[in-house]
């Protein structure tokens, strides 16, 4: 054959149909596909389809079907090998050398394939076997159980050093060919050649057709040079051109799913777990260009969801700059962010699927991320400043190739510009000074300093909301100076509410609650994954009988089995004030803390709605800033103020417990 099956495969990769069919027949999106008339009938009605992520094309009218080669052929009536030329020239891949030798290669290819899925079977059948009980151990630790195991056929490599050179050698795998796959380490000062991954969960690594050309190890000792090794550049495989878990991705974003880029494999691993089947992940490097255009292929707008530290946020502005040159009509990319520490298998474990789901829903597009990067640490307080800031943001625009891209990107980032330099503060008319009444620049956004949407000064009112609202759209500060400061954006991982460590301090010294209303605790809406983890371990220990009356408080870590609940009740103790939260401590009679208990609960399930809907209200308000959206937040914010300042009256409250008799609860 003249040109290698890989040779082809790559020029399919690199060239979508929709861009090929595109040079001659309009398309126009249709969900999924693409839509327009045939190029081999004549017709009014559309009937040809173009399906990037399956790589063919249809057309209903005339039966014709096939790949970027089969258009070329039938549309231009090309031989096959002058359509291969073509194509390789507008993907930029030179043609192959037809010599024997290039032939001898190809064939070389298709048996190291085998060789690569007999180690992913080897890996696999240890990881079941006595010696793989450490990495079992170890993969039960993060929640990756036996079917997880078996659905994304990890493996473990056994810590002797000849352990797979030996088994596969058995199955009559050369040397050489353990070398060329990279799964033996040999050199010049090597005379021996060795296993390269030892001690160590595997992780195999696909091609777009769901061919093993690769392995990630995670090393299972902490004094080892790389926690995570990967195969090296074989002739299999070139690390930034695959994406992990790419070929079921891609599988998964044809039926729908959101296409998200995560940082590692435990991640991916853990994010299609969840649900959410279109996850990949780089393989041990930043986002490369390949990578990129691998994640376009399978959608027009994939997700990049970094970690919540620096690392994160230097990842996600180096694939701005990355994507910017490729940007078209229609295709770009969004930005989410953990909470500040975590990763997506931290918060998945600690916080469920919903916490994730609420991450996503709150990512930002390419041009807000873009704009905060630039105008984060901007300073704005002088002409040449100001001017410096609107120069860089020219220079970055400029690289988008697009002309109508650029031209739109051009005019958003004005728009964010002449915002940040004219806020709802105004100028001042006698001094020139660039501070607003009660406002400032701080860290890439002005925040108020007078609360709410209304500016303090003559610009109240109908400007106030205005600004307000324009303060959300041009992206400084997520919605707002107070809005960022919300349980929206902060994210489920904040620190525990008051209200919620009250209530399980109140049930750790008042047992007997639980056993009137065992079904409304595990019932009660909690948001913070730690308070939520306490209540079900209570409710778990009152229905064991383990939970003693006298003293519960010093005994969780005996009658739990885990010292860090121990430490976590320490914690709710010590946001209750014995003065004003009297009838949660332990000498309080029992009508006084039930009746403390119901009040409270109570307003903690109104408080718990209104926060739900303020998170709408927020979300309405940076999806459509008008006057409207802004009226409704300020109202639920009102009322949740009411809610979480109230105080149920109460005649006679405390005289059972000794105390003076009062009127509030």
């Amino acid at each position: 054959m003249r040109f290698p099956p890989a040779f082809l495969d790559e020029i399919r990769a690199r060239l979508p149909v929709s861009e090929v069919v595109g040079r001659r027949v309009k398309l126009k999106k249709q969900g999924r596909e693409f839509a327009g008339l045939s190029p081999f009938n004549a017709e009014k009605t559309p009937s040809f389809f173009v399906n990037d992520h399956k790589g063919f094309y249809h057309c209903f009218s005339s039966g014709k079907h096939g790949d970027v080669f089969d258009f070329l052929m039938e549309t231009e009536g090309l031989p096959f090998g002058e359509a291969v030329e073509r194509l390789a020239s507008m993907a930029g891949l030179p043609l192959p050398e037809v010599t024997p030798e290039a032939a001898a290669k190809e064939e070389r290819r298709r048996s190291l394939y085998e060789v690569m899925a007999l180690a992913a079977r080897h890996f696999e059948e240890t990881l079941q076997s006595r010696l793989g009980a450490k990495a079992r151990g170890y993969l039960a630790d993060r929640e990756l159980g036996p079917a997880t195991q078996q659905r994304f056929h990890l493996g473990y490599a056994a810590g002797e050093r000849f352990h797979l050179k030996e088994a596969l050698g058995k199955q009559g795998v050369p040397v050489e060919a353990l070398i060329e796959t990279g799964l033996l380490i040999s050199g010049e000062d090597i005379p021996v050649p060795y296993d390269r991954f030892r001690d160590r969960v595997m992780f195999p690594i696909t091609d777009l057709k769901g061919r093993v050309v690769a392995f990630g190890g995670r090393a299972l000792e902490k004094d080892v040079p790389a926690k995570y090794l990967n195969s090296p550049e074989t002739a299999l495989f070139h690390k930034g051109s695959l994406l992990y878990n790419g070929f079921d991705a891609r599988a998964n974003a044809h039926k729908g799913a959101q296409v998200i880029a995560v940082e590692g494999y435990v991640d991916v691993i853990a994010m299609v777990e969840a649900g959410f089947g279109a996850t990949v992940a780089p393989l041990g490097t930043a986002l490369t260009e390949d990578q990129l255009q691998l994640l376009w292929r399978m959608s027009d707008e994939p997700l990049l969801l970094f970690d919540g530290d620096k690392a994160g946020q230097r990842a996600a502005r180096r694939a701005i700059d990355i994507a910017l040159p490729h940007l078209k009509a229609g295709r770009s990319l969004s930005f989410a962010t953990l909470p500040e520490g975590q990763d997506p298998d931290d918060l998945i474990r600690r916080s469920g699927r919903e916490a994730m789901a609420e991450v996503l829903a709150r990512a930002r597009p390419l041009a807000a991320e873009l704009w905060a990067r630039e105008s984060e640490a901007a300073a704005i307080d002088t002409p040449e400043r100001r001017a410096a800031l609107e120069a860089r943001l020219n220079d970055v625009v400029g690289a988008i190739a697009d002309e109508t891209v650029r031209k739109h990107y051009r005019q958003d980032m004005n728009e964010r510009l002449r915002a940040l330099l004219a806020p709802a503060g105004g100028r001042d008319g006698n001094r020139g000074s660039w501070q607003g009444a009660g406002s400032g620049w701080q860290g890439g956004g002005w925040h108020g300093g007078t609360g709410g949407g209304e500016r303090s000064g003559k610009r109240g009112g109908r400007d106030g909301n205005r600004g307000f609202a324009r303060g959300r759209e041009t992206g400084f500060g997520s919605v707002g100076g107070e809005i960022a400061r919300t349980a929206l954006v902060r994210g489920p991982l904040a620190a525990l509410p008051r209200n919620e460590a009250l209530l399980l301090f109140c049930l750790i010294n008042h047992p007997f609650l639980l056993d009137e209303a065992a079904e409304d605790v595990a019932e009660l809406p909690f948001a913070n994954p730690e308070a939520d983890r306490l209540r079900h371990a209570l409710v778990a220990a009152h229905l064991e009988g383990t939970l003693a009356e006298n003293g519960p408080a010093d005994t969780l870590a005996q009658q739990f089995g885990a010292t860090d609940l121990d430490d976590l009740s320490r914690r709710v103790k010590g946001l209750a004030n014995p003065q004003m939260d009297w009838p949660a401590y332990p000498n309080t009679a029992k009508e006084d803390a039930r009746l403390w208990w119901q009040q409270r609960t109570a307003l903690h399930r109104k408080a718990y709605a209104l926060s739900r809907e303020l998170k709408e209200a927020e979300r309405s308000l940076g999806e459509d800033p008008n006057e409207a959206n802004f009226a409704w937040l300020r109202d639920v914010r009102e009322r949740l103020s009411t809610i979480e300042g109230m105080e149920a009256l109460v005649e006679g409250f405390g005289a059972l417990s000794g105390r003076r008799a009062v009127r509030q609860v």
